[in-house]
C-alpha cells in the first residue's frame, strides 16, 4: 500500500535503537525527511521492573519524565509549528499493551502507558480542530535488543506468550508498520485511537 509519505517532515524521539530506528529506518525508504532525536533510557528500563511494594518515588518520577511529561513536551512544540505555519500534522506515540491490562512488576509503567493512551485522546479533541491526529500503537513485547535481553527468560516468556492468542512477540516492523499507516493519510479518519499491535492481548 502506498502511504504518500515522501516530501513530509517526520520528527521521531527515541531513534536511537529499537522501534525508534526501525521508524526513522522506513520513513526514509519513503523518501520522508526525517528528523532523529535518541536518548539512552537504560536507567529508566530497570526502574520500571519493580514491583509495586518496591516502588520508589525516584522510580515513579523518572518513568513519568520520560514515558509522559516528555512526550508532552515535544508535541507541544511540534503542534504549536505546525498550528504557526497553518498545515495539517499527525502525532503518533508509542504506548503499550501494558496500558490496558495489567501486569506483574509493571506498576508504574502500566500506570504511566494508560496515562499516555488518555494523553493522546485529549490531544486528538484539542488539536483536531487544527487538522493534527493524534492516535497512538500498543505493541505487546517487542522482539529488539532491549526485549530480547528482558524476555530472554522461557518461563518469563511463557508466561507472558501464553496471554497471546497468536502465540509470539511482535517484531520492530509490525509496530513499524502501524506508526507509517498512522502518519499517513490512508489514516485520515483516525484519531484518538490506540492500534493493537499485540496478538489479542487485549482479547483475553
Amino acid at each position: 500500500m502506498e502511504l504518500f509519505l515522501a516530501g513530509r517532515r517526520v520528527l521521531v524521539t527515541g531513534a536511537g535503537k529499537g522501534i525508534g530506528r526501525g521508524t526513522v529506518q522506513a520513513l526514509h525508504a519513503t523518501g520522508a525527511r526525517v528528523v532523529a532525536v535518541s536518548r539512552t533510557q537504560a536507567d529508566l528500563d530497570s526502574l520500571v521492573r519493580e514491583p509495586f511494594l518496591e516502588v520508589t518515588k525516584e522510580a515513579f518520577d523518572r518513568s513519568f519524565e520520560v514515558n509522559l511529561r516528555a512526550v508532552i513536551q515535544v508535541s507541544q512544540i511540534v503542534a504549536r509549528g505546525l498550528i504557526a505555519r497553518g498545515v495539517p500534522g499527525a502525532i503518533v506515540n508509542v504506548s503499550s499493551q501494558c496500558s490496558q491490562r495489567a501486569v506483574t512488576n509493571h506498576s508504574v509503567y502500566c500506570s504511566t502507558k494508560g496515562a499516555l493512551d488518555m494523553l493522546t485522546k485529549v490531544m486528538a479533541l484539542e488539536l483536531g480542530p487544527h487538522k493534527i491526529r493524534v492516535n497512538a500503537v500498543n505493541p505487546t513485547v517487542v522482539m529488539t535488543s532491549m526485549g530480547q535481553a528482558t524476555w530472554s527468560d522461557p518461563h518469563k516468556a511463557k508466561t507472558m506468550l501464553n496471554r497471546i492468542p497468536l502465540g509470539k512477540f511482535a517484531e520492530v516492523e509490525h509496530v513499524v508498520n502501524a506508526i507509517l499507516f498512522l502518519l499517513s493519510d490512508r489514516s485520515g479518519m483516525t484519531t484518538g485511537s490506540t492500534l493493537p499491535v499485540e496478538g489479542g492481548f487485549w482479547a483475553c
